[in-house]
């Protein structure tokens, strides 16, 4: 997986955090740059941790399962993806749920570790495929905590500045986005090899 493939990756997972980070952003009145710092190390911690643990599960299986790794990258990331165009689709009331009850301070640990795991979940699973497939670790796991970082900082200032409508759309993008990967993995171990 090249450097481009891996920015593109970091990108679509950063999509779930970027979302969370809009929805925290509208439930701040005054954001500073502490908020914008905060909900960055948060996700993108997360981020960075999850494809860990997922590439150390799936290394330690790797033997069993290589002649089928593209099909699970394959799988995975196209799963994932869909399941994130889905919800981009049906909308965020589990979401705006949580966020309500997190009104009195949206940046408490609390809240903060549920939405961090919450949205790194299909970082865990995308670690699994990169023990099958043959990725940098070195590169990837700081390129996904850095844009999620990143993407989760601007994402509270642009919830700050724009609201709600963006929220689905940068969802929607990511899910395409990793369906586009794990297609691209399939097609290089079965068509183009």
């Amino acid at each position: 997986m090249g450097i481009i493939e891996i920015l593109l990756l970091a990108v679509g997972l950063s999509m779930d955090a970027f979302a969370v980070s809009i929805c925290k952003g509208l439930s701040t009145e005054r954001i500073g740059a502490r908020h914008m710092v905060t909900a960055g190390i948060w996700f993108g911690g997360f981020q960075m941790l999850m494809p860990v643990i997922g590439y150390l599960l799936g290394s330690t299986f790797a033997g069993y399962i290589t002649a089928v790794d593209h099909w699970i990258a394959f799988i995975l990331l196209g799963l994932i993806g869909l399941n994130m165009i889905r919800e981009a689709r049906s909308g965020d009331e589990e979401n705006s749920d949580e966020e309500k009850k997190a009104e009195e301070n949206p940046f408490a640990f609390r809240s903060m570790f549920i939405m961090a795991v919450a949205t790194s979940i299909d970082a865990l699973a995308v670690g699994i495929t990169f023990a099958f497939l043959s990725v940098n670790m070195i590169v990837a796991i700081p390129a996904i905590g850095a844009t999620t970082f990143l993407l989760s900082a601007a994402g509270i200032k642009i919830g700050s500045i724009f609201g709600s409508r963006f929220q689905s759309k940068a969802e929607l993008a990511g899910g395409v986005i990793l369906i586009l990967l794990g297609l691209k993995i399939l097609l290089e171990h079965t068509v183009l090899s």
